[in-house]
């Protein structure tokens, strides 16, 4: 279904509340008033040293007074600013020759970071070649890569295409198809969101062992 997107700024530790309408609309309520409920009472009990679990309690038990017109969910997160230093961004041309130098900034920003243990850049290599290889050949550019370093390493390939990448097993006799298979495989989470223009495919990798390693 087509939908709309919003920017809006958030302060660092603001809480985000997303629920369905079960939670707002109970007893006499209507949706309105329930919306504001809920927001006071997030307001009260959503305070900076408590975890979103013990919020997310909470704000369940204030609305079990009346009972519910709906199943209910809710979904908490608390928004974090990421420093300066722990981000890094290029942006390539449409032109393959560009993935070496992607894969190269890649290397360079992670040996700065200290993050140059093989099993990581090598990795992180693999994964910045092939999505910003797809998004030149399919999407066109500019091409943007960004790397974020935080308790995981965050790589995102932005492009120009609305097109949703489609994961598929490729067959023995295909040459290609096995790009978005290999992501898939190499990190432990990854995803793609949309913007006003184009797209961004995203991976995750764990750096636990590697910051274990670094200490020692």
């Amino acid at each position: 279904m087509p939908f709309e997107v919003a920017e809006t700024h958030v302060a660092p530790g603001s809480i985000l509340a997303l629920y369905t309408d079960g939670l707002v609309e109970h007893g006499d309520h209507d949706l309105a008033a329930g919306i504001q409920q809920l927001t006071d009472d997030l307001a009260a009990v959503g305070g900076p040293g408590r975890t979103l679990d013990d919020i997310g309690r909470s704000l369940l038990t204030a609305t079990s007074d009346a009972p519910a017109r709906d199943d209910i969910a809710l979904l908490l997160a608390r928004t974090r600013a990421i420093p300066p230093d722990n981000v890094a961004s290029w942006e390539f041309a449409a032109d393959l020759t560009q993935v070496a130098s992607a894969r190269e900034a890649t290397t360079r920003q992670l040996a700065t970071w200290g993050l140059d243990m093989e099993d990581v850049a090598f990795t992180a290599e693999l994964l910045v070649s092939e999505l910003v290889t797809n998004a030149i050949r399919y999407a066109g550019g500019p091409v943007g890569l960004r790397l974020i370093r935080e308790d995981v390493l965050v790589c995102e390939i932005s492009d120009p295409s609305n097109t949703q990448p489609r994961l598929r097993r490729a067959r023995t006799t295909d040459e290609g198809g096995r790009g978005l298979f290999l992501v898939a495989q190499l990190a432990s989470r990854w995803g793609c969101r949309y913007g006003h223009t184009g797209k961004t495919i995203w991976t995750e990798q764990p750096l636990a062992a590697a910051g274990a390693r670094t200490e020692q």
